[in-house]
């Protein structure tokens, strides 16, 4: 059982899956109260403003948003679909009751990346930015590139990475 809104913008009781977890859920119900996710109304906007939904059928943001009001966030998080979005902003832009889509989405990414539930692709993103700083890392190669075309040349490693990786693991043990 959690929170919702019914037709009248009313705070209203909402029965939820029962695979929800008990614990989990505290942390998806501030998650979607905190987005707004309790004002939609399932008109369909995010989705029909969707530029991925038009070409990839399976990419749906309002079946994202009612699968964590069925309690099926931990589905949510598993979902390959989830990593469709392209953060354009589009439906979040476009919302008439302002929820924040797009942030939810990010949000969720987020989460799954934490909980080690990422494709493969973008874990191996992840190790390269943190290994090199850059997804793509630069070497002596590219800058005789640039300099043949009068580019000034850039650095091939990027330490202030370290710095900034050093400082996000101090303050998340805090």
């Amino acid at each position: 059982m959690g929170i919702g809104m019914d037709s009248k913008g009313r705070e209203a009781a909402v029965v939820f899956s029962s695979r929800t977890e008990e614990g989990l859920w505290g942390e998806f119900e501030d998650l979607l109260r905190s987005q707004g996710v309790f004002k939609c109304f399932m008109c369909r906007t995010c989705t029909s403003s969707c530029p991925v939904s038009a070409v990839a059928k399976e990419f749906d943001p309002l079946k994202i948003i009612r699968m964590l009001l069925y309690g099926l966030g931990e589905d949510v998080i598993e979902s390959q679909e989830l990593w469709l979005c392209t953060s354009c902003y589009a439906c979040q832009e476009r919302c008439p009751q302002g929820v924040m889509v797009t942030d939810l989405i990010t949000r969720l990414k987020n989460i799954a990346m934490s909980r080690g539930k990422a494709p493969a692709g973008v874990k191996a993103q992840k190790e390269i930015i943190t290994g090199a700083g850059r997804i793509y890392p630069l070497d002596d190669f590219d800058n005789k590139k640039r300099a043949k075309v009068g580019l000034p040349e850039l650095p091939t490693t990027c330490a202030i990475v370290e710095k900034i990786f050093e400082t996000a693991a101090e303050e998340s043990r805090k």
